[in-house]
């Protein structure tokens, strides 16, 4: 079974994500006139006029630290080192570039959740690709399939893979079993998912900002320590990035193939961009100024950060240490412990531990209300289905923390790959209503005042949108009121 999921990921990878990847990035870079650029210094103003509770969504910073909550897990830790294992120092490289590219991306299908979004019983605003597929697309059974597909990924897989990183770090740290890790982590888990999507966004909110500045903060100083390693490793991620040094320092002798697959593979199971689950978090908030393009960049933002500030931090460790020549593929999380452990001392295996735990913890969390959240969209979300996903919840954290199996990453990897093609489909079919936001939020930019979107002016857009979702006597009277 392993064999046959590794050969999936062989042909997904090798001969479609990448290009669709790469091809995405540059064609939302250039329909959104290089926005993540040109614009990101925006999102600082957009999250600096919505931190207090909004009517009906979550402010723009609840939803960008809930998006991160999922997205800094153990693919900034396990994910980063298994990226550097298979593809060499070379593969840091690639993982910088697809972040760059991706931010575009991330864009675009953060905007059209925010386009797209609607309201549910209790005026909570929801959305996602499910949601602007059946709606922009008028595809409801293609919004159905990435529903499905979103639920076994984030349902079962991925917290499956949390699970297995955090129990790895634990027991190597403190010999600690797997169980006990397993079923910490699983009541830690359902004592916060019964909170729902608010109580989590509350949370995120404080514990993401802590948990991100503190694995970065002693990458940080430990890189400082070493400055003058500095040079050479920049070089050693370039060339190994273009295959000009393919052997050199220990390593296994890496091709540009392998460090161009590994570094995008990691990136995106990282940073998450083109996936279609950020988008979920995106639409639950209720945009400042209001305008889809605003959530759209301040999402970008959090590729940024998850992949150019914490997973290179995680990268630097371990380049460092210069001890990544290992062909075990479920040694991530320990090559990132040994890294610490040589370049500080026996200390570093439970700091390194502790932080697998928590960025385990945000990931299952956000991993569950994305979950939930899709659920909805099938109308399926009775109160005996709801407590049936957070049974499978804890289960596969308890599971995935007993279970030592390469194939859990390899069908994690298939389940990502799934989900992209579907999403990326949609957005490169909805790219026209793409530029469509991003000019009218540049334009009014241009004119020196506060973007509010106004769908009268696109009345086939408008045609589309849920009821009540862009309210525009409340946009206006909101505008107003902030002004």
């Amino acid at each position: 079974m392993p064999d046959f999921f590794s050969f999936i990921n062989e042909i997904l990878w090798g001969a479609v994500m990448i290009y669709l990847l790469m091809g995405a990035g540059i064609w939302f870079t250039v329909r959104s006139r290089f926005i993540q650029f040109r614009y990101l210094r925006y999102a600082g103003r957009s999250l600096k006029s919505s931190v207090t509770p909004q009517p009906g969504g979550l402010t723009s910073f609840q939803a960008l630290c809930t998006s991160l909550g999922a997205r800094i897990g153990s693919g900034n830790l396990a994910g980063v080192a298994l990226a550097v294992v298979a593809g060499g120092p070379g593969a840091v490289f690639w993982m910088w570039m697809s972040a760059l590219l991706s931010m575009a991306t991330s864009f675009a299908e953060c905007s059209l959740a925010q386009l797209y979004k609607e309201r549910d019983e209790h005026q909570q605003f929801r959305g996602g690709p499910a949601w602007y597929i059946a709606r922009g697309l008028g595809m409801r059974w293609m919004g159905v399939l990435f529903s499905i597909v979103l639920l076994l990924a984030y349902g079962i897989i991925f917290n499956t893979v949390q699970a297995h990183s955090v129990a790895n770090a634990l027991h190597f740290a403190w010999d600690i079993p797997g169980l006990a890790a397993g079923l910490f982590l699983a009541a830690l888990s359902l004592l916060v998912i019964v909170r729902g999507l608010r109580g989590v966004a509350r949370l995120m909110q404080w514990l993401v900002p802590v948990l991100a500045t503190l694995w970065v903060s002693a990458s940080l100083l430990l890189s400082l320590w070493h400055l003058d390693q500095w040079p050479g490793i920049i070089a050693l991620i370039v060339k190994s990035a273009f295959g000009w040094q393919e052997a050199a320092a220990g390593t296994l002798g890496y091709t540009i193939s392998q460090a161009l697959t590994s570094g995008f593979q990691r990136g995106m199971l990282s940073n998450e961009a083109g996936m279609g689950s950020t988008p979920n978090a995106a639409a639950a908030a209720a945009s400042w100024p209001p305008h889809p393009a605003a959530q759209g960049i301040v999402q970008m933002i959090g590729v940024f950060i998850d992949t150019i500030i914490v997973s290179t931090a995680s990268a630097m460790l371990i380049l460092l240490a210069r001890d990544y020549s290992t062909e075990s593929s479920d040694s991530g999380i320990q090559l990132i412990q040994q890294a610490m452990v040589s370049l500080t001392g026996d200390w570093a295996a439970g700091f390194v531990a502790l932080i697998s735990l928590f960025f385990a913890f945000t990931s299952i969390v956000v991993n569950y209300i994305y979950a939930e959240n899709n659920l909805i969209f099938l109308r399926a979300h009775s109160r005996r289905n709801v407590w049936l996903l957070r049974l499978f919840t804890v289960v596969m954290v308890v599971t995935g923390s007993l279970i030592s199996l390469p194939m859990i990453w390899q069908l994690a990897d298939v389940l990502m790959a799934l989900m992209a093609i579907i999403n990326l489909t949609a957005i490169l079919l909805l790219s026209p209503v793409v530029r469509i936001i991003a000019s009218d939020y540049l334009r009014q930019r241009k004119l020196g005042i506060r973007p509010v979107f106004d769908s009268k002016r696109y009345p086939d857009i408008d045609r589309q949108l849920a009821p009540g979702a862009w309210n525009h006597a409340s946009l206006n009277q909101d505008s107003n009121r902030n002004n």
